[in-house]
């Protein structure tokens, strides 16, 4: 079992440590094009609500929340939650997040079949993400003074990080068909030209990697769970 402990520990530092890189480089990219400012003019706030009105939708606020990169679509109130950077900023990396936020709620307006899972699955995964939490000593006790009782919990953990797991993988199709929808929209809309276009793309795609890598760690985290599982059972 100590190998197996390695193991998650190698697996959790690389996915770790990738997670910090992929965040590095989206931050620098983030400040980068937060001071090129847009031929346009248009601030985030603005750039939003015409995105929003061109699909059609006036029951969806759009609000400044604080924090950096704190940005998000609320569907329980139907709130685009921009921060306040972006809210009030005229540049590329503005406009590419707020516009990125109304795809989620364009999706929401239509339907969107994997955004519609994904929202089905919120409370299931909350409940798992707890209970892992809560059971995580205890399965580290059990496990070496009560070998039955710790594949019994492993077990239980193997269905919770499944649920996590489907979750991650169902959000990819959700963050890259909202980024989709935004940069479509951008250059029908005339609000990015040229490069500015290119570096709007270029951001979005960094902020889909931190999906991606989660969605990697988490599927790396359920292949560990099971391996241990299985390995418990031969001993």
């Amino acid at each position: 079992m100590f190998m197996y402990d390695m193991g998650l520990m190698v697996i959790t530092g690389i996915f770790m440590l990738l997670g910090l890189l992929i965040s590095s480089v989206l931050k620098s990219k983030f400040a980068k094009y937060s001071q090129e400012r847009l031929t346009s003019g248009i601030s985030g706030k603005e750039a939003a609500e015409k995105m929003l009105k061109e699909n059609g939708i006036y029951d969806v606020k759009v609000v400044s929340v604080e924090g950096q990169l704190t940005d998000h679509y609320n569907p329980a109130n139907k709130t685009v939650n921009l921060s306040t950077d972006v809210y009030h900023g005229r540049h590329v990396a503005a406009v590419a997040v707020a516009a990125h936020e109304c795809g989620h709620a364009v999706q929401h307006a239509t339907a969107y079949t994997w955004l519609t899972m994904r929202s089905k699955m919120v409370p299931a995964v909350q409940i798992a993400s707890t209970l892992m939490g809560l059971l995580s000593f205890a399965l580290a006790f059990a496990f070496y003074s009560m070998p039955n009782l710790g594949n019994t919990l492993m077990l239980v953990f193997i269905v919770l990080q499944s649920a996590i797991t489907l979750f991650t993988i169902v959000t990819l199709p959700v963050e890259v068909d909202a980024s989709k929808r935004a940069l479509v929209w951008l250059n029908s809309a005339g609000i990015t030209y040229g490069s500015e276009h290119e570096n709007a793309k270029d951001a979005l795609r960094w902020a889909a990697y931190t999906y991606f890598v989660a969605a990697l760690g988490s599927i790396a985290s359920l292949l560990y769970m099971i391996l241990r599982f299985t390995g418990s059972n031969k001993d």
